[in-house]
This record gives structure tokens, C-alpha cells and sequence, in this order.
């Protein structure tokens, strides 16, 4: 999961990063002292969760939220142990209030998973309804664009962009993280093998040495993180 942590106090700030870090898929991609920065890499670079002090200077970080176009998950972050949830007016997953410890920080991603698994399933649901399972659409440059799921042998991320890489030679690129759009994939023709990869399970010629082969030259890898879930798959796959 890639975050982001916005907090004008430094030593919070080091703290809730440092221990953050030491949680299994928890990603830090940027952290910031102002909201002014924060909005600036907001509007080029998706993330997964934000943590938002609620007393930043000059900008709230409830107002920063109110903001944001297509915001994160947000955690707030106070130094307030009496802050009112109820006047909170914009969505967010959890308050965390200093000072922080790891059983805190803990309670506070197990809430935003649970927010995120909610999402999803709303996610899903829309996808299915919308497009049957055989279709998507995103946005590439200024356009939208369908693709279709029988077209993908592979999707890549690039940072803050997703690359998808289609069964003709095309590639599209769309602003989207990779775990994003994992939500809107089939979860039984699609399944992420490498940080930085999502394979079509049907698109698969072979597996050698690591690396899932989908033709001449045409290959990804299957990282440490993924093998035993790949593994899964072979398993209930192979025939005996």
C-alpha cells in the first residue's frame, strides 16, 4: 500500500514514517510539511493512503481533504485526545492520535484495510454491473479508453501510472496504481504475480525459471512476495 504523511511537526512525522516501515506492504512514497506540496504531488501522483495531520498551518487537513479531486484513503492524525469524529465532514478511515505507538498505528491500518476491503467489493460490484466482466474503461491522455480484458496479457506499473500491455503490440497508459486497478480486474483471470506486474492467467504459454512467458521475448517475473500465491493457482491448475 503507498502512502504519503503530511505533518508539520517533524519528530511526528520521522516517528509515524519510521514505524509505518516496519509493516508488512506498507509503502512510503513522499512525506510533507505543508499541504501546499502535498496538493502539488497529488495532482500528478496516486497513492493508495494519505496520513493528515488535522492542525496544519494555514490549511486544515480536514480543508486540504475537501481539496483533493480523487482523494486516497485518509487516516488524520491529531495530537488532540478529544477530537469530535462527528465533525468531520469529508470521508476518511480513522483518526490516529498522538503520541503514536505501534499498537495504535496497528489498530489504524487494520481500520483502513477494512475500509479498502469495503471499497473494493463496492468496486467490484459496479465493474461487474457495468461492463459484465469483459471490459473496462480508463482514461488515457484525453481520452477514455475500453479495453478489453481478452486483449491484456500483462499489466505494469509505473509509479503513479499503470501500462497495459495487449495481446496486438499496443500498450496504453492510464493514471492509476497498480493495486487500483486490480479492483476493477476479474479476480479469476487476472492475478498479481510482482510488485510491478498483473498477469492474464489465460494468456500464459509457460512458467520458466521464475518468469511467468507469455511468447517470444514477451515475459515477467514472479517475485518472492507473489510465489506462493502463483503457486496456489498452479496447484488447482495442474493436471495429474
Amino acid at each position: 500500500m503507498k502512502f504519503i504523511v503530511i505533518d508539520h511537526d517533524t519528530t511526528a512525522l520521522k516517528e509515524l514514517c519510521n514505524t509505518l516501515a516496519t509493516i508488512d506492504d506498507m509503502e512510503l512514497v513522499s512525506f510533507f510539511r505543508t499541504t501546499t506540496r502535498a496538493q502539488r504531488y497529488l495532482q500528478t501522483h496516486a497513492v493508495d493512503l494519505a496520513f493528515v495531520e488535522m492542525d496544519m498551518q494555514n490549511l486544515s487537513g480536514v480543508q486540504f481533504v475537501k481539496t483533493l479531486v480523487n482523494p486516497p484513503l485518509i487516516v488524520f492524525t491529531t495530537a488532540n485526545p478529544d477530537v469530535d469524529c462527528s465533525n468531520i465532514k469529508v470521508a476518511f478511515a480513522d483518526v490516529l492520535v498522538k503520541p503514536y505507538d505501534i499498537k495504535k498505528i496497528k489498530r489504524s491500518i487494520s481500520r483502513v484495510r477494512e475500509v479498502e476491503q469495503t471499497r473494493r467489493e463496492k468496486m467490484l460490484v459496479n465493474s461487474n454491473y457495468v461492463n459484465n466482466g469483459k471490459y473496462m474503461f480508463v482514461k488515457s491522455e484525453y481520452k477514455v479508453v475500453r479495453i478489453n480484458f481478452d486483449d491484456i496479457l500483462y499489466i505494469e506499473s509505473m509509479r503513479e501510472y499503470v501500462r497495459f500491455h495487449l495481446q496486438n503490440g499496443n500498450t496504453i497508459m492510464s493514471l492509476l496504481s497498480i493495486r487500483r486497478i486490480g479492483f476493477y480486474l476479474p479476480e479469476d483471470r487476472f492475478l498479481r504475480v510482482h510488485r510491478s506486474y498483473i498477469v492474464n492467467l489465460d494468456k500464459i504459454l509457460c512458467i520458466e525459471r521464475l518468469r511467468v512467458v507469455f511468447g517470444d521475448d514477451i515475459s515477467v517475473p514472479i517475485s518472492d512476495q507473489f510465489k506462493d500465491k502463483f503457486q496456489n493457482y498452479l496447484d488447482k491448475s495442474f493436471a495429474v
